[in-house]
């Protein structure tokens, strides 16, 4: 546990800084490029439709971990439009909260203990 939180720690550093040169150098205007690109029909249209797909399971895994509760369906945009900028923050977090438990940080403290019983 304490590699895969290494690595959620160093993979938002790294993509923190990225993100900041390319908003230094490109500005605000990702969801323009982000959706002409998949128009256009090419390889970085293929994999942005791609990534919206992960984004999307994201969204709705978090939600689905939190029962659809109302804080799963406030935290579910956030990991939609976050990405692994807030993603990376939200296992971290939860994998402190859940003590390194895997089950319990993949299904939620409740189903992980509905298993165990």
């Amino acid at each position: 546990m304490l590699a895969f939180r290494g690595f959620l720690v160093v993979f938002f550093v790294v993509l923190l800084g990225y993100t900041a040169a390319v908003i230094a150098t490109h500005g605000w205007g990702l969801l323009d490029v982000f959706f002409d690109d998949i128009g256009r029909i090419g390889w970085p249209g293929q994999f942005n439709l791609d990534f919206l797909g992960f984004l999307t399971l994201s969204a709705l895994w978090t939600a689905w971990r939190h029962h659809f509760s109302p804080a799963g369906i406030a935290l579910a945009p956030l990991a939609f439009f976050g990405g692994m900028g807030f993603f990376t923050l939200y296992l971290l977090i939860a994998s402190i909260r859940v003590r390194g438990d895997v089950n319990a940080l993949l299904l939620g403290p409740r189903r992980a203990a509905a298993l165990k019983a």
